[in-house]
């Protein structure tokens, strides 16, 4: 049982979409061995996807499969540094009245939050004597930072910007890379198995130069690390952010929200097959600006759930659980990126889908 006066460490996972940061709390959780771990996942989008995923894996639920109150905790109102005050601080105080069934705190922070305002936050007097930040832990996706997506002026997005005089033609990508970063007390670069030796010295080089002498990078497949590298790092974060730089200017203002240069809309449709619904998905991308894509998709003939998540162009899925008696399979995904337009995307969406059903009667 934890001492009454002992703070409860946290450990902040940050990073952009789709570097992998619900695949490491997946991996944490699952390696626990009976360390009391409580989570707090937070999203930006309408559909909960991080939450619905770790779920899946039996994380924050009974036996039975029904969720456990406050085992998992899901933040659906953007991200945790600007919702401090609506929602950040109740599920803390709710965490403090159980801190005897808790050993550490794990939180996932939007793709598109600025975590020093998140570890700032831990200096308020309300729980700064209840817990301390073990470590800020940044997750890098080697492919994409290898890619050149977080570079001043990405290519994928390039062409769009010079197009439209009206765009701004700073990537705001470049400064949440940095700021991200900057946070770090340990980097997590993840997906090596995806990179060639050069580009892994590269993306180093690119890390390095954003992070202090002593903060450590180390490599992950699917965020497959060791748990004594990622917790008990002791770093009291909150003690020493302040001097961390940031472009942002460590805002605390509440009408200050970085994300406001992301847009995130939600589509739906009912693919034949994982195929088409990939198909579709990266017919999306090829013509929109889309950082992110993720979600669920029912497929005619499977029980089974089937996970989508994208990062620009690339694509994984998998099954994650049986569709519950009480839901209503639907496919739905949530798309993440710059100037979307629903309406727009769901008609793309749609006609995507119909080209693949057409291919796919053709074929037959």
């Amino acid at each position: 049982m934890q001492s009454p006066m002992r703070k409860i460490p946290v450990t902040i996972v940050t990073g952009f979409l789709g570097s992998g940061k619900t695949t490491l709390l997946r991996h944490v959780l699952s390696q626990a061995k009976g360390l009391r771990i409580a989570v707090i996942v937070n999203e930006f989008g309408e559909l909960g996807i991080d939450g619905e995923i770790l779920r899946g894996c039996g994380i924050g639920c009974d036996e039975a499969g029904s969720e456990t109150d406050g085992q998992l905790y899901e933040l659906a109102n953007g991200c945790l540094c600007c919702t401090v005050q609506e929602e950040f601080f109740p599920v803390m105080e709710a965490l403090v009245e159980r801190r005897s069934q808790i050993d550490h705190i794990l939180i996932e922070t939007s793709g598109l939050a600025l975590p020093k305002p998140l570890v700032q936050a831990f200096n308020w007097p309300s729980i700064k004597n209840s817990f301390t930040v073990d470590a800020v832990v940044t997750v890098v996706d080697g492919p994409a930072a290898a890619s050149g997506q977080f570079a001043a002026d990405p290519d994928a997005v390039d062409e769009q910007r010079k197009a439209d005089p009206n765009l701004d033609h700073e990537s705001p990508l470049h400064e949440l890379f940095e700021d991200q970063l900057s946070a770090a007390d340990l980097v997590v670069l993840n997906k090596t198995d995806l990179l060639d030796e050069a580009q892994r010295v590269a993306v180093e080089s690119l890390i390095r130069a954003e992070i202090p002498p002593h903060v450590k990078i180390v490599p992950a497949q699917r965020g497959e690390l060791d748990l004594h590298a990622l917790l008990g790092l002791e770093a009291a974060s909150e003690e020493t952010i302040d001097q961390r730089p940031d472009h942002h200017g460590s805002s605390n203002d509440p009408d200050h929200h970085h994300h406001d240069e992301f847009d995130s809309v939600v589509v739906v449709g009912s693919p034949l097959s994982r195929e088409a619904a990939i198909a579709a998905l990266q017919r999306l991308v090829e013509h929109h600006t889309i950082y992110r894509a993720k979600g669920f998709a029912a497929l005619p003939g499977t029980p089974m759930r089937l996970v989508i998540q994208g990062v620009g162009r690339r694509f994984d899925s998998y099954f994650d659980r049986r569709w519950r008696e009480d839901e209503s399979p639907t496919s739905r995904f949530v798309l993440i990126g710059e100037n979307l337009d629903r309406d727009t995307l769901q008609r793309a969406f749609d006609e995507a889908l119909s080209a693949q059903s057409g291919m796919r009667f053709a074929q037959a």
